[in-house]
């Protein structure tokens, strides 16, 4: 595993490994103060975290903010569906709707 600031399953990671991708990234926001959202922002204060994908992958903040083309997320919605859709481009979502 690679130096991370905390550990991706602990707590302060993904509460025990109960939480995932996505899921994690959305801890980081407080709906009702952060937007807008400032995408460099954002990375710059989180962009070192882990986030675990599945159970076999662990990717920083950072990496996965990579290929978000939008400088700022007007609300949680918007974050949601353009991080989502970002992951999905990336392979760093499980699974594939069909």
């Amino acid at each position: 595993m690679s130096d991370w600031p905390h550990d991706p399953d602990g707590d302060e990671g993904s509460e025990g490994r109960r939480k995932y991708g996505q899921a994690i990234l959305a801890k980081k926001i407080d709906e009702d103060e952060d937007f807008p959202l400032s995408q460099d922002e954002f990375v710059e204060e989180f962009g070192d975290e882990p986030i675990r994908i599945d159970y076999e992958t662990v990717v920083s903040v950072a990496d996965i903010f990579e290929n978000v083309d939008v400088e700022e997320f007007e609300d949680f919605p918007h974050f949601h569906r353009v991080v989502g859709q970002s992951m999905r481009d990336a392979g760093y979502w499980p699974y594939e709707l069909a």
